[in-house]
C-alpha cells in the first residue's frame, strides 16, 4: 500500500534534546526528510544555501509572503524565518515523514492548515533536570539560562495541544519511542481513508 507521508512538526523546551533527537532519527531511520527553513539573515560561516537554511533577500521572503509560498513564518530580532510549502509537500508526496522544529504557535498554525499533522513535544523528565542541562552547556550566561527558563514556563502553557508529550530522558530510548509514535500514526484510521473504501466497497460487491 503506497502511503503519503505525515507531516511531524516537533516542539519542546530549548536543552531538551530537540536538535539532537532529530539528527539521531533521520540516521537510524529511513524515510525521514528534515524540512529546511528559509531566513533572511545572513549565513554564519560554513552554512550553505539549501543545507542549513536558504538564504533569502527579504524582498524576496516578503514576495513567497504575498504568494502563500510558506507555511509559518515568524520574525525574530529583525529577520524572518518560515517553512517553504514546495519543499514539505514534495516530500510528502514522495512518502517521506517531513519533520519541521517549530516553537508552539507555529506548530498551532501548522495543524490549522494541515490537520493530519503529527504534533510532538519533547520535555526533560523535570525542570530541575532542564536546568542542569542549560546550565551543562557553558556557552550561556546565568541571565540567558533564567530568560530560557521563563519561556519554559510560558510555553509549558501550550503542552496539551501536542497529540504527544516525549520524555527525552535516555537518548537512544527516546529516538526509538518517538520512531514508533511516528510509524503507528500511519495506521489511523483518519489517514488511510482510501483503503477504508476500498474494503467496504470490495465487501459489498461479494
Amino acid at each position: 500500500m503506497n502511503r503519503e507521508g505525515i507531516l511531524i512538526v516537533i516542539s519542546g523546551f530549548s536543552g531538551a534534546g530537540k536538535g539532537t533527537l532529530m539528527k539521531r532519527l533521520v540516521e537510524e531511520y529511513d524515510g525521514y526528510a528534515l524540512s529546511i527553513s528559509a531566513t533572511t539573515r545572513k549565513p554564519r560561516p560554513g552554512e550553505k544555501d539549501g543545507r542549513e537554511y536558504f538564504f533569502l533577500s527579504r524582498e524576496q521572503f516578503e514576495q513567497k509572503i504575498a504568494d502563500s509560498a510558506l507555511i509559518e513564518y515568524a520574525q525574530y530580532c529583525d529577520n524572518y524565518y518560515g517553512t517553504p510549502r514546495e519543499y514539505v509537500e514534495k516530500e510528502l508526496s514522495e512518502g517521506h515523514d517531513v519533520i519541521l522544529e517549530i516553537e508552539i504557535q507555529g506548530a498551532l498554525k501548522i495543524r490549522e492548515q494541515y490537520p493530519d499533522a503529527l504534533l510532538l513535544f519533547v520535555s526533560t523528565p523535570s525542570a530541575k533536570e532542564l536546568r542542569r542541562r542549560l546550565s551543562g552547556r557553558g556557552t550561556e550566561t546565568q541571565e540567558v539560562i533564567d530568560q530560557r527558563l521563563r519561556r519554559a514556563a510560558q510555553e509549558a502553557e501550550g503542552m496539551e495541544e501536542y497529540d504527544y508529550i516525549v520524555i527525552n530522558d535516555d537518548l537512544e530510548t527516546c529516538v526509538r519511542e518517538l520512531h514508533e509514535i511516528i510509524h503507528a500514526a500511519h495506521f489511523t484510521p483518519g489517514r488511510n481513508k482510501a483503503f477504508i473504501e476500498k474494503m467496504r466497497k470490495e465487501l459489498e460487491e461479494n
